[in-house]
């Protein structure tokens, strides 16, 4: 189906989360797939849909091990995972050292999650530019989203990362609810010049955040987060099935249902 990669630049916008919180409620099947050199986090942050422990030896480091021979699309999900929910996910690498032996692997793995017939690929990529074989995956991307918060220091890491990438991307920016359509707005204006295909937004919200990884009590749906990873959801999907641009999604409004984790 199609391959959608989440990064940033400098800083820590929350990469991570809102690739878990837009495959939360993602439209379409979807894998959500760590893939930051760096190392995973998931393992840590969140239980199996049995409730146990996710086991941080399977997924990317198991399937490295054995893609040398081959990797095809249906070879993914012999080393998935699936969280409380029924999100699956391809766990990522435990340390950044482990990403020295698999300097190989970002390009067939890029290829083959964009050949998967079944679902879409939420690729998490962490923060870009301090692995740059990472390159080769997200070359493969239908979709590349940088995500960055409306602040001077990430802004001009955005722009400098907008300069350097070398293709149209979306711009997903964590702004403070209280901002938000101003922050978007603000935005979408610096970036007015580059070849950016829409600007969009997610609610900087940490409740929501500790809600996500089970932390919390009350209903995640009503979380800020929640309302606003379903509607830039609802709109990568649709992007994705056009194959065109789309618009960038409206202010916060009221969730419709409870979210559901898609597997």
């Amino acid at each position: 189906m199609a391959l959608i990669v989440l990064a940033a630049d400098k800083g820590a916008p929350g990469v991570t989360t809102a690739a878990t919180a837009l495959g939360a409620v993602w439209p379409r099947p979807v894998l959500l797939a760590e893939c930051d050199p760096s190392g995973g986090d998931l393992a840590y942050r969140l239980p199996g849909d049995d409730g146990s422990v996710l086991n941080p030896g399977r997924g990317l480091l198991s399937l490295g091990a054995v893609a040398r021979r081959g990797l095809h699309a249906e070879l993914i999900y012999e080393h998935t995972q699936r969280l409380v929910g029924g999100l699956d996910v391809l766990g990522g690498l435990t340390n950044g050292e482990q990403a020295a032996g698999l300097t190989w692997l970002w390009g067939p793995l890029g290829r083959a999650f964009a050949a998967l017939p079944q679902a879409d690929v939420l690729a998490d990529c962490g923060r870009l530019g301090l692995h740059p074989q990472i390159g080769d995956l997200v070359a493969e991307a239908d979709q590349v989203v940088l995500l960055t918060r409306a602040s001077l220091d990430h802004v001009a890491h955005l722009r400098e990362r907008l300069s350097l990438i070398g293709r149209k991307v979306g711009v997903v920016v964590v702004a403070d609810p209280r901002s938000y359509r101003s922050s978007l707005e603000e935005i979408r204006r610096i970036v007015s010049g580059w070849d950016v295909a829409f600007v969009g937004g997610l609610a900087y919200d940490p409740k929501g955040a500790e809600l996500l990884r089970g932390q919390w009590g009350g209903r995640l749906d009503r979380s800020l987060l929640i309302r606003t990873a379903r509607e830039l959801a609802t709109r990568l999907a649709a992007q994705l099935a056009a194959g065109g641009e789309t618009a960038a999604p409206p202010a916060a409004g009221r969730a419709k249902r409870q979210p559901e984790v898609r597997s």
